[in-house]
């Protein structure tokens, strides 16, 4: 995934820096080359040890290191660096940076390096809220790096409030987002709809469908990666949220039909991947068949046709694709569905197939457009929505 990629994670001195050790390995695994530069005081809560048994590359910390294979250390890592991740940034380091200030390997590294810098801080809450760390952060932003802000939550030291660094997944997406994929979706608004909604029948029961969201909220993640602005509409799902996508919760079919009407102006794209629930009860009532026994009677009526209704609002320079879940006659009814709804692209899957369908990590999907299909073969949810979103890419050009 990564595999021709480098990256430079910077490790200050923090107790937090036990779960760089983790990310490091993460990166490995996806084939990333992983330079570890600590300061001084990081080899005080992790052994340099450590970082070389994960990344098979030698830890950085002194500057003037001649065991090393580079005759200027910062310089030639700086020259290779796709991204740099400080993580965890001390208030010490982010000052240093902030301000222009090289004097170990880690701070002189950052300064040599042109690629995309991420700061991710981790630190007492009373320090971070300090005017002046604040401002030093708002100084980096405006030299174009990148702040992951910190959670809150009960501290090492036994403070509550901002200061924890965020979980490795989270700095993860973050490297994820900057070299992953070329930015094909860079300047573009994505629209995403996803997971099932719920229509109540009465306090404690609804009408609903099996869908987990994991589909939908594949290609919010993987559009995120290519460089879009992504605004996910969601019902109820099984997985957690992407990070930085934008999200609105929307428990019933009208409330998501709502949310779309909102929003679908301002983007570029729009999938609508939600499993919307078809009906919605209209009234319920109770006949008394014994006097033990109830039976319980519901009227239904159909709910709004989001995509229809895309269709027919469609503005100039979008682009609408829907999904389309048949057990028969797929290719034909998909392509009737591309027709009537006046969509640009129908992605049908087949239920009956395996490794296809609600609840799995993978699909087997058809694009189908005007210009002809395109089967896929069976996928991981993330690479259906890569290559998907690849296709959507190239028909915009």
């Amino acid at each position: 995934m990564l595999k021709g990629k480098t990256v430079i994670l910077g490790v200050s001195g923090s107790i937090a820096a036990y779960k760089i050790a983790n990310l490091a390995s993460m990166l490995v695994k996806l084939q990333c080359e992983v330079h570890v530069i600590m300061t001084k005081n990081a080899t005080n809560f992790i052994n340099p040890i450590t970082f070389e048994a994960l990344t098979n590359q030698k830890c950085l910390v002194d500057t003037f290191d001649r065991n090393f294979q580079y005759h200027v250390g910062h310089i030639a890592l700086a020259h290779k660096a796709d991204v740099v991740l400080l993580a965890p940034a001390s208030a010490n380091v982010i000052g240093k940076v902030a301000n222009g200030i090289g004097d170990d390997m880690l701070t002189t590294t950052v300064l040599a390096c042109k690629c995309k810098k991420i700061i991710a801080p981790a630190m007492n809450t009373n320090m971070y809220e300090n005017p002046i760390v604040q401002d030093n952060i708002e100084k980096l932003k405006k030299y174009g790096m990148e702040i992951i802000s910190p959670d809150s939550g009960r501290l090492a030291c036994g403070d509550v409030g901002a200061g924890k660094l965020v979980p490795e997944e989270v700095l993860l997406e973050g490297i994820l987002r900057e070299i992953q994929y070329p930015k094909t979706l860079s300047g573009k608004k994505v629209l995403v709809t996803a997971g099932a909604t719920r229509e109540s029948i009465d306090p404690v029961r609804f009408i609903t469908n099996y869908s987990t969201g994991k589909m939908g909220y594949a290609i919010a993640k993987e559009a995120m990666k290519k460089g879009a602005e992504v605004l996910l509409i969601t019902g109820n799902a099984s997985v957690p949220l992407p990070h930085y996508v934008e999200a609105i919760k929307a428990e019933s079919a009208r409330e998501m039909f709502q949310a779309v009407k909102d929003y679908y102006e301002d983007c570029h794209i729009i999938v609508k991947a939600a499993a919307v629930a078809d009906y919605t009860p209209e009234t319920v009532k109770e006949e008394k068949i014994k006097k033990a026994d109830g039976l319980m009677s519901i009227s239904l009526k159909r709910t709004r046709d989001i995509l229809k209704w895309l269709g027919e609002h469609k503005r100039q320079g979008q682009f609408l694709c829907g999904f389309s879940m048949e057990t028969e006659n797929m290719l034909e009814n998909s392509r009737i569905k591309l027709e009537k709804k006046n969509a640009d692209m129908i992605v049908a899957n087949n239920l009956k197939m395996q490794g296809a369908g609600f609840g799995v990590d993978t699909n087997i999907i058809t694009l189908i457009t005007r210009n002809g299909d395109k089967e896929l073969p069976c996928m991981s949810k993330e690479e259906v929505a890569a290559n998907l979103l690849d296709e959507i890419a190239k028909m915009m050009e």
